[in-house]
């Protein structure tokens, strides 16, 4: 317990922040064109952008669970939520579709950070939109990964961009994520950026791809967006076990 408080005094998880309508970047971002991301969700609460997902089959999201969880790991109704799919603008275009159920992973913490979430109803993929693959290893060191989302422009910021971004980051290897954050777990991907780059509030959920398939899902930043400290993303395949049982795969 006391190492996860001392881990807390330096991690900020980067969800849940109110939709504003806004022209900026994430940090560091670049606006992305149609088609570029169709696996790339907006998830939604109570009408707003909260956070980001990725398509992962007909029916269901992959994204973080402290965007869904009210206290503990014990989730918001679901019917509070919906997604926005198909389309790389925040606020218009694409198809909206209601959750109905949301399974939060049984060991999240400030790792695991994961959530499953079924729609209502099916899917049509589309060139627009599409079902991304789950990587099934760890990701090389020094190898190039992808993050995109709807995110802060900086720490302190209040607007989110109307346009999804995307940008380039280097995946550390085990030994410097825990030389750069302080710990390490096998349930995590460590992302190594620049400073004035980087996740930030909203990107929470949203995908990290290497190869054109899903490596991880945005958790939390170190210090505050835009530092110098990589950020951190839930490993997909060290949980690929459960995402595959829990939607029928």
């Amino acid at each position: 317990m006391l190492t996860t408080v001392y881990f807390l005094l330096f991690i900020i998880l980067v969800g849940s922040v109110a939709s504003n309508p806004a022209h900026n970047r994430v940090v560091g971002g670049n606006d992305a064109v149609s088609k570029q991301f169709p696996h790339q969700i907006s998830l939604r609460r109570d009408h707003s952008h909260v956070c980001g997902g990725s398509i992962i089959s007909h029916r269901y999201i992959l994204t973080a669970a402290h965007c869904v969880v009210m206290e503990g790991t014990e989730p918001f109704p679901a019917e509070k939520f919906t997604i926005r799919a198909g389309t790389i603008n925040r606020i218009a275009g694409g198809v909206i579709i209601p959750v109905k159920r949301i399974l939060v992973h049984p060991d999240y913490v400030i790792y695991n950070d994961l959530a499953l979430l079924e729609l209502e109803e099916n899917l049509e993929f589309s060139d627009t939109i599409q079902a991304i693959e789950l990587y099934e290893d760890d990701v090389p060191a020094d190898s190039e990964v992808i993050i995109s989302g709807w995110g802060l422009t900086e720490h302190a910021g209040a607007n989110l961009p109307i346009i999804l971004q995307w940008y380039s980051v280097t995946a550390l290897s085990k030994s410097g994520c825990a030389t750069k954050i302080g710990f390490y777990t096998d349930a995590l991907i460590c992302l190594n950026h620049p400073s004035g780059a980087g996740a930030c509030n909203g990107d929470s959920g949203g995908p990290a791809t290497y190869n054109g398939k899903l490596v991880g899902v945005a958790g939390f930043v170190v210090i505050k967006c835009g530092s110098s400290r990589p950020d951190g993303y839930a490993k997909v395949a060290y949980n690929i076990d459960w995402i595959r049982e829990n939607i029928g795969e």
